[in-house]
């Protein structure tokens, strides 16, 4: 299981850095793990073909052509989004198939935005 399965799902919950608590850590070099693996414009896109495919999943081989990045780098971002947790591989043959781990980018979402805060009355 990548950070975001690991760090934030049995560590659960991590504080929001947001959430008025500071964050600790090792919750914070986890996230920051989570984060550095999404702040890549092909990795970002890679996340989005995925997400965007028929099945919700794809295979390396539909990935190349419409990233414009060769196999073996594309499975090297791949494996980096894998290794943080935000998708989930499986091997058919010679090909892997991607897919998103459903509640992984909603968990980072939720860890960067702030709670609802009650209005106090005036």
């Amino acid at each position: 299981m990548g950070v975001v399965g690991t760090a934030l799902a049995e560590s659960r919950p991590v504080v929001s850095p947001l959430a008025g608590e500071p964050i600790k850590k090792t919750d914070a070099e986890k996230l920051a793990g989570v984060l550095k693996a999404l702040a890549d414009p092909a990795r970002l896109r890679l996340l989005s073909l995925i997400q965007s495919a028929p099945e919700g999943e794809a295979c390396v081989c539909d990935l190349t052509e419409p990233i414009g990045l060769s196999q073996p780098t594309v499975s090297h971002h791949l494996r980096i989004l894998t290794e943080a947790g935000l998708l989930e591989r499986e091997k058919r043959g010679v090909w892997a198939y991607y897919r998103l781990v459903p509640s992984a980018i909603s968990t980072v979402a939720e860890l960067l935005t702030p709670p609802k805060r009650r209005r106090r009355g005036r």
